[in-house]
């Protein structure tokens, strides 16, 4: 997914529910003998679960047709509808991304549409909800942030229970959306990975390329692992 932060939040009214859509797309998955998926949508604040039922009816059909297929889900923050995150969370994927895209003071400039706290309450309900759900976020640099703001953010997200963080280069995707502030350097990047594994993050993904489905099934192998030999640990 590529960030778009707009300045004006872009509307328009999405088609009917196709409740169809999680069997051809469990279909296609089977066919293409994929290893993993990242399951994601637009906003659908115009259903009363903002969608939650067919992100779970996908993971189901996904399950049954194509069992070793891992899933991440990449979700709207359902308006921060504990019962819509229950729903996805209740089908079992083994990542619930949701993107923060922020930090804190630049949130309501950044994402007039979204709210900072609603989202990390978002994360925070899908970590107590089930343990062995791995919880991601991720946010853009670039937009005008400090480092004071990228470090009340990691302590924020890892409150929420996060796991898995990505950090990536806001690029600008048209004259309407806001522009870059600086193209953050590469040795930058390393250092918020650094200073995010080390302050307790289970993986750090961060780099100028960078999104949210980076790398994303190399994630859910490696980090079953580690927390595989946690729980041995004691």
């Amino acid at each position: 997914m590529y960030a778009q932060l707009p300045l004006l939040r872009d509307h328009g009214r999405p088609e009917a529910l196709d409740e169809d859509e999680p069997r051809r797309v469990a279909e296609a998955i089977e066919r293409l003998q994929l290893n993993h998926c990242v399951i994601t949508s637009v906003d659908r604040d115009d259903l009363p679960d903002g969608g939650a039922w067919i992100f779970a009816e996908m993971i189901r059909e996904i399950r049954l047709r194509r069992p070793q297929c891992s899933i991440e889900v990449l979700t709207p923050d359902f308006q921060g509808n504990p019962d819509a995150i229950r729903t996805v969370i209740g089908a079992r994927p083994e990542i619930f991304n949701h993107n923060m895209e922020t930090v804190r003071r630049l949130h309501r400039v950044a994402r007039p549409g979204g709210r900072y706290d609603r989202s990390l309450a978002v994360l925070r309900t899908a970590r107590e909800l089930d343990d062995e759900v791995l919880i991601k976020t991720g946010i853009m640099l670039g937009l005008g942030e400090t480092a004071e703001d990228i470090d009340e953010f990691m302590g924020d997200a890892l409150d929420a229970g996060i796991q898995i963080l990505t950090l990536g280069q806001y690029l600008r995707p048209s004259p309407d959306h806001l522009p870059i502030d600086r193209y953050v350097t590469p040795e930058e990047f390393a250092h918020w990975k650094e200073i995010g594994e080390a302050r307790g993050f289970l993986h750090v993904e961060s780099g100028p390329l960078v999104r949210s489905s980076y790398h994303a099934r190399e994630q859910v192998v490696e980090l079953r692992r580690r927390v595989a030999a946690l729980a041995a640990a004691g």
